[in-house]
């Protein structure tokens, strides 16, 4: 009898055998060793599995426990192709909409790969990989950008993992086969051949549902899976000295466990690392965390060893870094966050301090160098609860669900998301879920120290200009709040009437006016509490040689956070005004009126256009 290579499992039940039930699965294994038992092997395992995940994270996640948990799934897949014919697992088609990120871009498609290359989920079949592909939906303006992102398609192709270029021309060509255009601009946006970029993420995911659309055959189980290319399959954990990276996740192995053993219609899984939020909603805990931070450093001598390596919190509050975590049922954070300084090398304060004035205007591209998300091992299959949020950077549907389109998505608001969590949740139940399988999640570029590109982040030389974003974060939480209590009336199979619906939205308005103004009111407190700090003639970086430039770093922070979040900052001139406030009010108000309509014109699209 044939024996079948299972060293790697063998290997790490034996290193946890002092647990009953694993010791268990080594006599078991011990009985079945033929390839005539192969089923019974695999089920052997998917059992296991989870007991040795459970003791990995349990002793400390290092790479050579990571290297030989990869290598038991490398044994699995060779198991399952024993009988090729029978792997009826899910194939995965991945999406990522991108614009004008080509290094974020390679550094997703990177990823992809490498897990892949990790976890052999599928196996491979003519050089590919038989049961991952990727869709790159680029909303690129710049045509170097374009050409790389074209590149990067054929570049990764020629490594075994395919790879469709989905830019404006064959998004143009696809949208003209729709029989009905002129009922789908709330949808996918009004059509301009000469201005076919930036059209937002929300359309440019809508239009690739109509991809993906083309490309469902039915005949394979596939399982559609909407990315950002901001994001990375990898999990972020602090480690002693700095955070650590790692492929500790087979993404792919546990989506097709979970869509094949429960009755899940879409998932969501969160991020690690970078905050999901705009900054705009992050100022007020950033500045309090700040201040902890230079008021700690100012009472230590400049040439001091770096006393900032203590461990970040890791099972800190999921809204940890958001100004109104109450707002999504979280209890606010009362105090602040120490800094944790990520240089690997023996270093001063000095060093520290001039460190983190160059990380602090990444702050307006996302990142919140004080509060980022760290990896929590659970069970991956035993996570999964119902969902009331879908996080669009990281989602996962059956074709059938080509039905949720991407809501509101010309008003390019933010919340789009759990917007649509809402809207699915009163539908789908608890066939819509979340589970633990996050992405790590990177804001900005490292070569260029902030992100390539994003919507309503405006970068000319030193100032960051955020109203673009400000108001998509406010009036997008306006969408939300009002979509909530809309969907607690029933909204969308009961319709409001006109006046009640209007009534809902002012009323958010004001209630969404009134929180932001009193977080204005709050950053300007602190901002004048870190500016005081900051200019003190007494602290040491005011009086040491070479600390000029990092100073003038803080400062120009410090002029950026009063330009957006000042007194007389545009942006809450914006919210105050009655004039603006009725322009956003009606635009609101049509959508949401629209919706049904839109759901009917989106469904026979998806249910009946058969030229796509």
């Amino acid at each position: 009898m044939k024996q079948i290579n299972t060293l790697a499992l063998r290997k790490l039940l034996k290193l946890y055998q002092h647990d009953t039930s694993i010791k268990n699965k080594i006599k078991l294994l011990d009985k079945i060793q033929g390839t005539d038992e192969h089923l019974k092997l695999i089920e052997l395992y998917q059992a296991s599995i989870p007991l040795i995940e459970h003791h990995i994270w349990k002793n400390g996640i290092t790479e050579k426990t990571i290297l030989s948990y990869q290598k038991i799934f490398n044994e699995l897949e060779h198991i399952i192709n024993i009988d090729n014919d029978q792997d009826l697992r899910h194939h995965f088609t991945i999406a990522i909409p991108v614009a004008d990120r080509p290094k974020h871009l390679e550094s997703c498609l990177q990823s992809i790969l490498n897990l892949c290359i990790k976890f052999k989920y599928g196996g491979m079949s003519n050089g590919f990989y038989k049961k991952v592909n990727v869709i790159i939906a680029d909303d690129s303006e710049q045509k170097q950008n374009i050409k790389k992102n074209r590149a990067l398609a054929t570049y990764f192709t020629q490594q075994g993992l395919k790879v469709d270029y989905f830019g404006s021309r064959e998004q143009i060509d696809l949208i003209k086969k729709l029989k009905d255009k002129n009922h789908v601009e709330n949808i996918i946006g009004k059509i301009s051949l000469d201005k076919f970029f930036h059209k937002g993420a929300s359309i440019t995911r809508n239009i690739t549902y109509l991809k993906l659309k083309q490309l469902d055959n039915g005949n394979v189980p596939t399982l559609f899976y909407f990315i950002d290319s901001d994001q990375e399959f990898q999990i972020l954990t602090p480690g002693k000295i700095s955070d650590e990276e790692y492929y500790a996740i087979n993404y792919f192995y546990y989506l097709d466990r979970l869509f094949s053993t429960r009755n899940i219609s879409i998932l969501t899984g969160k991020v690690v690392g970078d905050p999901p939020v705009s900054p705009s909603v992050m100022a007020g805990n950033f500045l309090d965390d700040l201040i902890s931070f230079v008021s700690e450093i100012a009472n230590m001598l400049p040439e001091q060893s770096c006393q900032f390596h203590k461990k970040p919190i890791v099972n800190a509050d999921d809204a940890a870094y958001h100004d109104m975590a109450e707002l999504f049922g979280f209890k606010p954070t009362a105090e602040s966050f120490n800094y944790h300084c990520s240089i690997i090398e023996k270093h001063d304060h000095k060093k520290c301090f001039s460190d983190v004035s160059r990380k602090l205007n990444q702050f307006f591209d996302g990142e919140h160098p004080t509060r980022k998300s760290y990896y929590k091992h659970e069970n991956i299959l035993k996570s999964a609860k119902p969902a009331r949020t879908i996080y669009t950077g990281n989602y996962i549907f059956k074709s059938e669900n080509l039905k949720y389109f991407i809501p509101f998505a010309n008003l390019k608001f933010r919340m789009a998301g759990p917007v649509l969590g809402r809207i699915i949740k009163s539908d789908l139940k608890k066939k819509f879920v979340s589970a633990n399988l996050p992405m790590l999640h990177k804001r900005t570029e490292k070569s260029i120290g902030q992100s390539e590109f994003r919507a309503g982040v405006n970068h000319k030389q030193n100032r960051i200009d955020l109203s673009d974003e400000f108001i998509r974060q406010f009036f997008g939480d306006v969408m939300l709040f009002s979509i909530i209590k809309l969907t607690e009336l029933g909204f969308p199979g009961k319709k409001p009437t006109l006046n009640d619906l209007s009534g809902i939205i002012s009323k958010t308005i004001k209630s969404m006016h009134d929180k932001y103004i009193n977080k204005h009111k709050e950053i300007s407190r602190k901002v004048i509490s870190l500016k005081t700090i900051i200019n003190s003639p007494q602290h040491w970086w005011n009086n040491t040689p070479d600390t000029e430039l990092d100073c003038q770093k803080f400062i120009q922070f410090i002029d950026n956070i009063e330009y957006n979040f000042g007194e007389d900052a545009s942006i809450y001139k914006t919210i105050k005004s009655e004039e603006q406030v009725e322009v956003y009010h009606a635009q609101i108000l049509e959508a949401i009126t629209d919706y049904s309509s839109d759901m009917s014109t989106w469904a026979n699209i998806i249910n009946t256009e058969s030229n796509l």
